[in-house]
């Protein structure tokens, strides 16, 4: 019989687990990068006074062709460039899931970066 209350409290946990993590995922916003202008050289403050959690959604919106979105890291950020692995998306309706800490963005298309068009994102 204690074999069996043990086995219910673990299907129990394990539904309270599953419970608190779906509650945290839908709450995850998506927020449009630029709001209506969408991705361009002047997006680059517009994060400003928002408030970003791990499992917020980025939509960055932009001409296809015009510009890239490429997720690099500290030092990609500062130097303008995409260390090798980076992950570019280049489809102009661009969806990332921001982790938790520090999510850095660029454009790599020449002088874009080094225009204003990056944007450093910190998720709580």
């Amino acid at each position: 019989m204690a074999q069996g209350s043990g086995s219910a409290r673990a299907v129990l946990a394990l539904v309270l687990l599953c419970v608190l993590l779906h509650g945290d995922l839908a709450e995850s916003k998506v927020y449009t990068v630029g709001d209506r202008g969408g991705w361009t050289l002047s997006s680059g403050g517009w994060s400003r006074g928002k408030r970003f959690r791990a499992g917020d959604v980025l939509l960055f919106k932009y001409g296809r062709g015009a510009h890239n979105v490429v997720a690099v890291n500290a030092a990609g950020y500062r130097s303008c460039s995409a260390p090798r692995g980076s992950r570019t998306y280049s489809s102009g309706n661009d969806r990332v899931t921001l982790s938790r800490g520090t999510n850095y963005f660029i454009c790599s298309i020449p002088g874009h970066c080094g225009a204003g068009m990056k944007m450093a994102i910190n998720a709580a």
